[in-house]
């Protein structure tokens, strides 16, 4: 590889030719702060956060440009400073500072920035404010463009990774704001609920809708039984939020978090993905029996939105078969049919699931569950461990891509030659390469699609590494441990 030489803040740094002067500073591990820029996704050099000074005193955008041999540049000096400070303090100008009230207060890039800064006067350059409106039309989140930065990582991923595009610019200058096309609400678009938007917003702008206190006064109804399903990847991926190191089991302490919170029973979703596992099984065969090519296996609601929405000739290819979280409401209804049925999981793309499925009552993700145990002073790592249910390994697996058709295909055995097919992350190369297999280019015939890169541990309301995710709920799953 054909390689650089630079010098940043006066080390001398080797880089890959071809690198950004941010690319370049981070492997030197030199921190240079930013807003908008999301590697490979999002890289346009808008929030001008990232600015840095090259040797001649010129102030340049270092997510964008190039570092060249020879070059010094300069990350922290007072003319880089006051830079930074003042383009924090117009975006302040704009933007709606009730902080205190905001769901991402202490979790918001912006307001973090503002404190590493020093930004004491936040209203210094106030004057008139861009019109805005709340959009609360989808079923699964709230858009709040008072608090939009404009910095478009939300639309580079929706368009970029997930291949959906819903979102964009509107207008121009002092009137831009981020939203769909002539101005429709998110839930009159074909929006497939992924989420992904949500968990790329520096701000508060984009965030789940919040069903925690219904699930509160749900619980404090002495009639109401009210039991709540995890689903596979919380295990590894809630111990996190509650500053645990990365991947750390927290299923026992967790159930007996729930029993605290007031939860009559918690139930591991994987009990019903043994039943999916089970029927999608037995509608393999029977397709592959009757002709068919190919079966999708997926229980992604994002994904199944993304055929009903962009890609219908995929619909006969898609399992019929229900949903591990539909399975385990349905074993609780049974066990007790006046049950309330909470569903804990790793994105909001089930919420939408949850409104058309009359087994499910609410659904909650990582952070919300997190907020429940913090409202009530439940501090999970110093609970006792609760057993829960066992189901199988395999069901277990789910959470992680491949986990799905491993499970089907054990169950399909010798009654008919499985070969399976991965689609991890539905991105739009990832729905192309599905629409052709609807044309007779399927390299197998059990294709298992995960929108989410990795598998729902890498869903938009899990607080860890999709990578760290999957490989901890692998450990668990194979060897009954992380």
């Amino acid at each position: 590889m054909e390689t650089i030489n630079l010098k940043i803040n006066g080390i001398a740094v080797e880089a890959p030719k071809g690198s950004t002067i941010l690319e370049a500073a981070r492997l030197a591990h030199i921190e240079i702060p930013t807003l908008c820029f999301l590697k490979e996704i999002n890289e346009i050099g808008a929030c001008r956060i990232c600015i840095v000074e090259l040797k001649n005193g010129k102030l340049v955008t270092s997510c964008v440009y190039p570092a060249e041999e020879g070059m010094e540049v300069y990350t922290n000096t007072p003319k880089v400073l006051d830079s930074r400070k003042k383009t924090l303090q117009l975006l302040l100008s704009n933007h709606n500072r009730s902080c205190l009230s905001c769901v991402r207060s202490g979790h918001c890039e912006l307001q973090e920035l503002a404190h590493e800064l020093g930004v004491d006067d936040e209203g210094y350059y106030d004057g008139e404010i861009t019109p805005s409106e709340i959009d609360t039309s989808a079923a699964h989140m709230i858009r709040d463009n008072s608090k939009c930065i404009l910095c478009r990582r939300c639309v580079a991923v929706c368009e970029n990774v997930q291949g959906i595009g819903v979102i964009g610019a509107n207008n121009r200058g002092f009137s831009t704001s981020i939203g769909s096309a002539f101005e429709m609400g998110l839930g009159e678009t074909s929006c497939v609920s992924c989420g992904q938007c949500i968990a790329v917003c520096p701000t508060g702008a984009l965030t789940e809708k919040d069903y925690t206190a219904d699930v509160f006064a749900a619980i404090a109804d002495p009639k109401k039984h009210v039991i709540v399903q995890t689903a596979p990847a919380v295990r590894a991926g809630l111990g996190e939020e509650f500053g645990l190191p990365i991947g750390t089991d927290v299923e026992g302490k967790m159930a007996a978090a729930l029993r605290r919170l007031g939860f009559s029973d918690v139930m591991e979703v994987a009990l019903g993905a043994d039943v999916t596992s089970q029927r999608e099984a037995a509608e393999f065969v029977e397709r592959m029996e009757r002709g068919d090519t190919f079966m999708t296996t997926s229980c992604c609601p994002a994904y199944v939105e993304a055929v009903r929405r962009h890609a219908p000739e995929l619909l006969p290819h898609v399992s019929e078969t229900a949903t591990p979280m539909h399975y385990t409401a349905e074993i609780a209804r049974e066990r007790h049919p006046d049950t309330v049925t909470v569903f804990i999981g790793p994105c909001v793309a089930k919420r939408q699931e949850g409104l058309h499925d009359e087994m499910v009552d609410y659904v909650l993700t990582f952070e919300e569950v997190g907020a429940l145990f913090n409202a009530r002073g439940i501090v999970v790592e110093e609970c006792e461990e609760h057993e829960l249910e066992h189901p199988s390994n395999e069901a277990r697996g789910y959470a992680i891509a491949g986990g799905v058709s491993a499970a089907v295909e054990k169950l399909v055995g010798d009654r008919f030659e499985v070969r399976p097919v991965a689609i991890n992350g539905l991105s739009p190369q990832g729905l192309k390469k599905l629409q052709s297999f609807v044309k007779g280019g399927c390299p197998g015939n059990l294709v298992e699609v995960m929108t989410c890169v990795g598998g729902c541990v890498g869903g938009a309301g899990v607080v860890m590494p999709a990578a760290k995710g999957a490989k901890a709920v692998e450990n668990f799953a194979t060897k009954g441990k992380v």
